[in-house]
């Protein structure tokens, strides 16, 4: 599972013109997030477990980055967005061997995951743009129902529970229904352009994180 950054950011208010050009960097930012990590996964498909791991610390790592370097005053944009690009491009590669396998092993799993990213992101992005209700407290009550989904994946890993792995997809959905809701919302209420790397970078890790709880659910429970 891979998280958020800045879960707790409280949204704004900023005017039309500010949100327009916000939702339209950020959507920028994301699609072109998703085409690194696309190409990351190309070149990492073959890779060793191990150079995985190495390149999925990595990634985090510049995630981290983009999180000091965004939120320091009058820092520079540009080092925002390549630290994301890169993160989206070492994140690919680290999972390249997972998605190598499912592609090669069900490849029509991969298909319907995709559709039913789609779909959520669309759904539950839109309801959270267009709400006027201060959805704070739902960011929040997530955040901390995704740490409690991490508790229970960990406890997963050495009990076997009957129907686990599928419950916990399912709690995962919902968690990040909630995640996706309050992102966007941000994403209409933020101020700064400057904010839109980490935007971006928040956006994009739900719907890759709903992409892998669609994964696991088509096919059925494998990890």
């Amino acid at each position: 599972m891979y998280y958020s950054p800045s879960p707790g950011y409280a949204p704004t208010a900023a005017s039309a013109d500010q949100t327009a050009t916000l939702f339209g960097q950020v959507m920028w930012l994301v699609a072109a997030t998703a085409g690194v990590f696309t190409l990351g996964c190309y070149l990492g498909r073959n890779m060793s477990p191990g150079w995985a791991f190495v390149f999925f610390i990595a990634a985090f790592g510049c995630l981290i980055g983009m999180n000091f370097t965004v939120r320091r005053s009058g820092a520079d944009g540009r080092a925002g967005v390549g630290l994301l690009a890169a993160f989206g491009l070492l994140l690919g590669l680290g999972m390249g061997p997972a998605l190598a396998y499912y592609s090669t092993t069900s490849p029509e799993t991969v298909w319907r995951a995709a559709g039913a990213t789609a779909l959520f992101m669309a759904g539950f992005g839109a309801a959270g743009y267009v709400t006027r209700r201060d959805l704070s407290a739902l960011g929040r009550i997530s955040f901390f129902a995704l740490i409690a989904l991490i508790v229970l994946g960990i406890v997963l890993i050495f009990v076997h529970i009957p129907g686990g792995e599928m419950l916990y997809s399912i709690l995962g959905l919902v968690i990040f229904a909630g995640l996706v809701m309050f992102d966007f919302q941000r994403l209409r209420r933020g101020k700064g352009i400057t904010s839109a790397p980490l935007l971006a970078a928040s956006i994009f890790l739900d719907a890759l994180n709903v992409f892998f709880f669609f994964l696991r659910i088509f096919g059925g429970g494998r990890d």
